[in-house]
């Protein structure tokens, strides 16, 4: 199972209607000629499948909680995602970091894009990552799986205050309780091995009994 994220549109464009600049984007200095993209700045198919077989692909997530008062945990954000293939499976915040982009606008940028602008997530001033997740194509070189590429993911816990509206290929955000997101049930639905890492994360806040 892919680490997710689509990737990113050459034509895509900001809210007010101009083309993107091309350093908050993915790429990594190689003109993306092939396929007719114009923008220097992007790879094509063909040169993002390149760097994939050469090149580790780094990537944040983000396991969305909510606290109380004294900032314990008391809900997990589970997303539901429908893959490019149909499969309906549960699923964190995920996605690579662009060329030129730090790692905390990566973060942030991907929480807008899963949970909408309004979910008002709150990232600490110095973000550090509760675990370092290595993703292979290959089964069984780690908890964490791939198809696609190797990558290595940094891995958040993220306090989200606001209200959550899905988006892209996120279908749905549910909230349960740190039991029941660290449940084996919950495990079998989930992808690439992630059940593995919201149980690190909760582990890592002192919510798992």
């Amino acid at each position: 199972m892919a680490v997710r994220t689509p990737d990113p549109d050459p034509n895509e464009r900001d809210d007010d209607g101009t083309p993107r600049d091309p350093l908050r984007d993915i790429g990594s200095g190689i003109g993306a000629r092939a396929g007719g993209v114009s923008n220097p700045a992007w790879l094509s198919e063909v040169e993002l499948a390149e760097a994939r077989r050469r090149l580790p692909m780094l990537y944040v997530e983000a396991v969305p909680v909510r606290t109380d008062g004294v900032g314990t945990v008391t809900e997990v954000g589970i997303l539901l995602r429908a893959t490019p293939v149909g499969e309906i499976t549960r699923s964190i915040v995920s996605g690579r970091v662009r060329y030129g982009e730090t790692v905390r606008d990566a973060l942030f940028r991907h929480l807008e894009n899963d949970l909408g602008p309004m979910a008002f997530p709150l990232l600490p001033p110095s973000p550090v990552p509760f675990t370092v997740a290595e993703y292979f194509p290959l089964p069984g070189m780690s908890a964490f799986h791939d198809d696609r590429q190797h990558a290595v993911s940094l891995a958040f816990v993220v306090p989200v205050t606001g209200t959550c509206q899905p988006r892209q290929d996120a279908l749905e955000v549910t909230w349960m309780p740190p039991e029941e997101a660290a449940s084996d049930a919950l495990a079998s639905e989930m992808e690439g091995g992630r059940a593995t890492l919201v149980r690190l994360a909760l582990a890592s806040v002192g919510a798992l009994r």
